[in-house]
C-alpha cells in the first residue's frame, strides 16, 4: 500500500471538509493508495499527467485532486468544496504548482 503525501494545505483543507464528506474522501483515498480507482472520479490532465480529480457528493460538492503515478506515494494536491459547474481557474492553478513543486512533468 502505497502512502498518502500531502502537498501544501491540502490536509488543513480536508480537515475543513463536514465530517461525512472528510469520511468519504478517506476510504476514496484507500482505494487509491491500494491501487484501485475510486468510485467517483475524472482526469485532470489541464492540472498534470496522472492528475485525477475524487469527486464527493456528500452535504455539497467537494473534490479532491491527487497523483498516485509514482512509485513511492499517493499525493494529494488539493481538496477543495466546488459551487460551481466549472472548476475554478485558482484550483486548477493552485495543483498545477503543487504537482511541479513534487516533480511532475506535463
Amino acid at each position: 500500500m502505497k502512502r498518502l503525501e500531502f502537498v501544501g494545505s491540502s490536509l488543513d483543507d480536508l480537515r475543513e471538509f463536514p465530517a461525512e464528506a472528510r469520511r468519504a474522501a478517506g476510504f476514496e483515498l484507500g482505494f487509491v493508495q491500494r491501487g484501485l480507482a475510486p468510485l467517483d472520479w475524472k482526469p485532470m490532465g489541464e492540472v498534470g499527467a496522472g492528475v485525477r480529480e475524487i469527486r464527493i457528493h456528500v452535504l455539497g460538492e467537494w473534490r479532491v485532486l491527487y497523483v498516485a503515478k509514482f512509485a513511492d506515494a499517493v499525493y494529494v494536491l488539493h481538496a477543495f468544496q466546488k459551487k460551481t459547474q466549472k472548476t475554478r481557474r485558482e484550483d486548477i492553478e493552485l495543483a498545477r504548482k503543487r504537482y511541479h513543486q513534487i516533480g511532475g512533468r506535463p
